[in-house]
């Protein structure tokens, strides 16, 4: 780990008509950490991930990536400067095939230029080509070769999970943002997510944001973790700290964190 954070959010937050709906976050991730972001529904997780993606900008304090400022920039572009997320609802293009699906992630970093595929130039022959085998070579990893051809809309819910990842890491981030990536699934799926999750951060070399209500699953696999709370930050630590904090078992956690 460097001292140097790959993101650092500072005294950041965003209202809404006079309503502060989250205040004053201050994060610090270091590149290859895996990193908890838990609350209570309406406490401010997704709209934190909004405000690191571009969807928002902050009306108070900084977000830096990589030593750039954020704060400004369209969704498309916090996406080139190197983050990627999903989301809490699963958002694939429903009628285009699986392969078709991670192909897009590609397009936004197209090398070849919107004239050579109008006139059909050899460059936009071999930069296809080589979206599609790196599209491929995603499925692989995602066991989701064998659907390349499907429809998004026919995978099981599981397989849709795994597939909105895949084409959130086609697009090449240092940070990954996960929006309640277990949601929805079986025990099994999601033991089956948390060992996936491990290891795409290992093969890719990843920081990674994890939004979850799953506390086993959070508990299992984070290194550190924040707690929102209507808006504000309440507690960081390590899964143990955040198990026995009295302010989160308070504002959400409850007892069963601490069994």
């Amino acid at each position: 780990m460097t001292n140097n954070p790959l993101l650092q959010v500072n005294k950041a937050g965003i209202s809404f008509g006079g309503l502060k709906a989250v205040s004053e976050i201050n994060m610090e991730l270091h590149q290859g950490e895996l990193i908890g972001l838990i609350g209570p529904n309406g406490a401010g997780k997704t709209t934190t991930f909004n405000l690191l993606t571009g969807v928002y900008t902050p009306t108070e304090g900084d977000i830096k990536f990589a030593g750039k400022r954020l704060n400004g920039l369209k969704p498309y572009q916090v996406t080139r400067s190197g983050i990627s997320r999903t989301f809490q609802n699963i958002r694939l293009f429903n009628e285009l095939s699986v392969l078709d699906n991670v192909k897009v992630a590609y397009h936004s970093l197209a090398k070849h230029s919107i004239l050579s595929s109008i006139f059909r130039l050899p460059s936009h022959f071999t930069g296809e080509k080589e979206m599609e085998e790196k599209s491929l070579e995603f499925l692989k990893i995602f066991e989701l070769d064998k659907y390349k051809d499907e429809k998004a809309k026919n995978l099981p819910y599981g397989q849709q999970r795994r597939l909105e990842i895949a084409r959130a890491l086609a697009a090449g981030p240092k940070l990954l943002l996960l929006d309640e990536p277990a949601a929805g699934m079986n025990p099994q799926e999601t033991h089956e997510l948390m060992e996936l999750i491990a290891f795409i951060r290992n093969k890719f070399n990843l920081t990674i944001l994890l939004i979850e209500h799953d506390m086993p699953l959070v508990m299992g696999i984070c290194e550190r973790i924040y707690v929102l709370d209507h808006g504000q930050l309440i507690a960081e630590g390590t899964p143990d700290v955040i198990r026995n904090h009295p302010k989160v078992i308070e504002a959400y956690l409850g007892e069963e964190v601490a069994e």
